[in-house]
């Protein structure tokens, strides 16, 4: 009976020596598989059992190549089963990866509700800003414009600002567009009239900055809620700029005498050097002298608050009318006066009756234009000014 050392021996094989080849090493490999069959048939040997069952004996062989099968189907068995459990493990991380997938889009898609949402409500909040900028521009300008011409105010069409029909974006856009469009149609409605009153301004010979000045000397009497405009918007701003620079014009304008103050049949004396009518040596008559009747009406020549009613000497009764930046009209002579100090008198406003009262020969109207207490010739004023207005668009009496 061999030895359990020399079996390992032969199971194991002689060591392979030391610097063996590679086709050494081949020839050995192929040995060891060729041995391999034999070495599994020696783990299932031929095996016999025997049972005894109610007194008898029955003899069960079991042949090395049974076992062997035995073996390979539980090996396949297991095979199958570790498949089948691989499989269902990647199916089941698949799934946990299309669900976590599946997750992450309804995320994504809740989020883009929520930014359209969001979008749309931006969008309906600047639309709102627009109406309600485009009322206070179109309020502004009436108050101060009137109603515009119908090429500028065809810039809006008439129509109120809506995002219906059209998407949201592009309707904002388009919708800004026109509004811009208004401003600047309004802006250079605003600078041509603005041009119209400085020359007309000019035209009597006075400089517009000192008749209508744009800076505000004086805020001590101003107030009222803010409603800013323009201060983030050029265009905004620019109109700001017009509407003020026009409003102050025309505020000068209109302080400007232009109003016959009497009946302009007859006037008697000009403006100048003349001979005195006392005595008949030349003299400076600072005014015009339109004669009339005794009582008749005498009336502002423009918009401004009565200053001086009372006696003066050589005026007589006579009243004066400030008109704002040193600019004063003065009416003397009256035999009755109609007007008291403060009062705020528009052109055409009966202020007095023509009279004969200080130094003078008959009932006549002495009118005078004074410019920072220097008087100034009032031909211009009364010849120029009515077709002036009419040009600028505005109604004089």
């Amino acid at each position: 009976m061999p030895s359990a050392k020399s079996e390992t021996a032969r199971r194991v094989g002689p060591a392979p020596a030391a610097g063996a080849t590679p086709g050494t090493r081949l020839r050995r490999l192929r040995a060891r598989l060729a041995a391999a069959p034999a070495q599994v048939r020696g783990w299932f040997p031929d095996r016999e059992f025997f049972m005894r069952a109610h007194g008898q004996v029955r003899f069960i062989r079991l042949s090395g190549r049974l076992q062997m099968r035995v073996a390979a189907g539980v090996a396949l068995a297991l095979l199958v089963w570790l498949g089948v459990m691989i499989a269902m493990l990647v199916g089941q991380v698949l799934a946990q990866r299309d669900l976590a997938a599946l997750r992450q889009r309804e995320a994504a898609v809740t989020q883009a509700e929520q930014h359209m949402a969001r979008t749309k409500g931006g969008v309906a909040g600047a639309l709102q800003d627009l109406q309600r900028r485009q009322d206070m521009i179109e309020t502004m300008v009436k108050g101060q414009l009137g109603d515009l011409p119908p090429a500028e105010a065809s810039a809006t069409d008439g129509k109120p600002l809506s995002l219906n029909g059209a998407p949201e974006a592009a309707t904002l856009s388009r919708l800004a567009g026109r509004q811009a469009a208004f401003v600047a149609a309004l802006t250079r409605y605003a600078d041509a009239r603005a041009t119209q009153a400085e020359t007309a301004i000019r035209r009597v010979g006075l400089n517009p900055a000192q008749v209508a000045p744009l800076r505000l000397a004086n805020r001590r009497a101003m107030g009222g809620p803010l409603i800013a405009l323009g201060q983030d918007d050029p265009a905004l701003a620019r109109l700001g700029q017009a509407m003020t620079r026009l409003s102050a014009l025309e505020q000068g304008l209109a302080r400007l005498p232009h109003a016959l103050p009497a009946s302009a049949d007859y006037i008697s004396s000009g403006f100048g050097y003349r001979a005195d009518p006392f005595t008949g040596g030349g003299a400076f008559h600072p005014g015009l002298d339109f004669k009339g009747p005794i009582g008749a009406p005498i009336y502002a020549a423009a918009q401004g608050v009565v200053s001086f009613a009372g006696v003066r000497s050589g005026y007589g009764n006579c009243v004066e009318v400030d008109h704002g930046q040193g600019l004063v009209t003065r009416y003397a002579h009256m035999s009755r006066i109609e007007a008291r100090p403060g009062q705020r008198v528009g052109p055409g406003v009966e202020i007095g009756k023509i009279g004969s009262t200080g130094r003078s020969t008959g009932p006549h109207l002495h009118f005078e234009v004074r410019i920072a207490d220097r008087p100034v010739d009032p031909r211009p004023f009364l010849e120029t000014l009515p077709d002036v207005f009419k040009e600028a668009g505005h109604d004089h009496p």
